[in-house]
Order: structure tokens, then sequence, then C-alpha cells
């Protein structure tokens, strides 16, 4: 089982490589917002299987739920930001 989750782990960095790669390169801003929120649920899982890992997912859990919601309240602050209204 640890092997597996390792594995995971490791397309999941993969991923968010790529992600980063289409944030810094992307033609267009939805591009970027769309690498930005594949970065986040990325990390949001990465962090809970490193809880699993550690043997201790509790822990980690809260922590991935509190990026979580900074990630959401990121985006939409950016969103909003990006379409020209007052916050």
């Amino acid at each position: 089982m640890r092997i597996f989750l390792l594995v995971i782990m490791a397309v999941l960095l993969l991923t968010i490589g790529l992600m980063l790669q289409r944030m810094f390169q992307g033609p267009s801003i939805f591009d970027r917002m769309n690498g930005l929120g594949v970065i986040t649920a990325d990390t949001i899982l990465l962090i809970v299987l490193f809880g699993f890992l550690d043997g201790q997912p509790g822990m980690y859990v809260d922590l991935a739920m509190a990026y979580a919601m900074m990630g959401c309240l990121g985006s939409v602050v950016l969103a909003k930001y990006l379409g020209g209204k007052e916050l």
C-alpha cells in the first residue's frame, strides 16, 4: 500500500509541474486560472496522502481543509479582481 501511495504522489507532483508550466506559459488568463485550480486540488490531495503515509490522517485532513478554504477564497478574490469589480 505504501508503494501505491508513493506512486500516486509522484504522479500528482508531475501534474503540478505540468500545471506550473501552463500557468507561466498560458496564452490566456483562463488557462492560468485553470492551472492554479488544478495545482490547488493536487496540493490538497498530496497533503491528505502524506497524512496516510505518516499515520496521522486526521491532522493532515484538517490542514488540507484549511488550505482548500484559502484556495477557494483566493480564487474568488482573483476572479473579482480580474473582472474589474470592487471587493
